[in-house]
C-alpha cells in the first residue's frame, strides 16, 4: 500500500453535518485520519473558485463527497437547482482533486437504474435514470469519470442513520396510526450510514482501484418489508397493510426493482437494522 493510502492520511468531507456525514468524520477520526470538515458555511461546492481554493489549500489524500440535492420529489420541479449541486458542483470538485492528486470518492444512488431489470445491478450494467434526481446523479458520475484520474463511486440505496430523517424513524412515528399503508412493489437495499462509512473506509484503506462499486447493504426487501421489520424488532403492534405504488402517486417516478449486487461489501441489510434499533434512542 502506497503511502498516500495509509491510515494517516487527511480527508476533506463534503456535506459533513448531514446524515452520512455525521457517522462518517468521527468513524474516519477513530481510524486514525485528519478529518476536515465542511458544509454549506464553510464550502459552496457550486462556487468553483471556493472548491479550488479550498481544497488546493488543505492539499488531502481524499476528498469523500457526501453534499448532495437529496429531496428527489422537488427536484422534478427543480431540475436546475439539483443540475447544478449534483453535477456542476462534482465537475467543480473532481477537477480540483484531479489537480491536487488527491482521491475523490464520490456517493452516488441507485436511482441511476430504471429498475426493469430482473437480476441484481452490477456497476457496469446499463444507466437509465427516470427521475431528475437520478439524472442528476447520474451527471455527477459521468463528471467525476471525464474529469478525475483517481475515483470511486459508490452507489448505495435507501439510507438511514441515526443523524437525519429516514424512513425508520418514519415508520416508527406513523406507527399508532389506525391503520399505515406501505408500499410492496418497489424493491431494494436498506442501508446503515454506519455500514456505508465502514465500507467506505475499508475501500480507503484497500486502495481499491478506481471505479464504480455498489455499496448498499445485502439481501433486498420491499418498502412494505423493509418497515414490517422495523416493528417487528420494535415489538410495535400496528396495522400494517401492503399497497403498490399507484394508491401513493408521488411527483418523481422510483424504480420498482432497485436491488444491486455489493459483492459482499456490506453486511445483510436486517444484520444492519437490527444494530440500529438497538443503538437507537427515543
Amino acid at each position: 500500500m502506497s503511502e498516500a493510502y495509509s491510515q494517516y492520511g487527511t480527508v476533506l468531507v463534503t456535506g459533513a453535518n448531514g446524515m452520512l456525514g455525521q457517522d462518517l468524520c468521527p468513524m474516519l477520526e477513530d481510524c486514525g485520519y485528519e478529518v476536515i470538515e465542511t458544509d454549506i458555511d464553510n464550502l459552496d461546492i457550486t462556487n468553483e473558485i471556493q472548491v479550488r481554493n479550498v481544497i488546493s489549500d488543505v492539499k488531502p489524500d481524499f476528498v469523500i463527497h457526501c453534499a448532495a440535492y437529496t429531496n428527489v420529489d422537488k427536484a422534478e420541479e427543480e431540475y436546475d437547482k439539483a443540475e447544478l449541486i449534483n453535477a456542476k458542483g462534482v465537475e467543480y470538485i473532481a477537477k480540483a482533486c484531479n489537480s491536487n492528486k488527491c482521491r475523490f470518492i464520490y456517493i452516488s444512488t441507485d436511482y441511476v437504474f430504471d429498475g426493469t431489470k430482473n437480476s441484481p445491478y452490477e456497476p457496469d450494467d446499463k444507466i437509465n435514470p427516470i427521475n431528475n434526481y437520478g439524472l442528476t446523479k447520474l451527471h455527477g458520475e459521468e463528471a467525476v469519470q471525464k474529469y478525475c484520474n483517481d475515483y470511486l463511486i459508490l452507489r448505495t440505496s435507501w439510507l438511514y442513520g441515526h443523524h437525519g430523517k429516514n424512513f425508520v424513524e418514519t415508520m416508527i412515528s406513523l406507527s399508532e396510526k389506525q391503520e399505515l399503508k406501505v408500499v410492496n412493489d418497489q424493491i431494494g437495499c436498506p442501508t446503515w450510514t454506519i455500514d456505508l462509512s465502514d465500507a467506505i473506509i475499508n475501500l480507503i484503506e484497500q486502495d481499491a482501484p478506481s471505479g464504480i462499486y455498489h455499496a448498499c447493504g445485502g439481501g433486498n426487501t420491499s418498502w412494505y418489508g423493509f418497515a414490517k421489520e422495523i416493528f417487528s424488532l420494535m415489538k410495535i403492534n400496528t396495522n400494517l397493510q401492503p399497497c403498490t405504488t399507484e394508491d401513493f402517486p408521488r411527483p418523481a417516478k422510483r424504480p420498482k426493482y432497485s436491488i444491486m449486487d455489493n459483492n459482499g461489501l456490506l453486511r445483510d441489510w436486517k444484520l444492519a437494522l437490527k444494530e440500529y434499533i438497538e443503538l437507537r434512542v427515543d
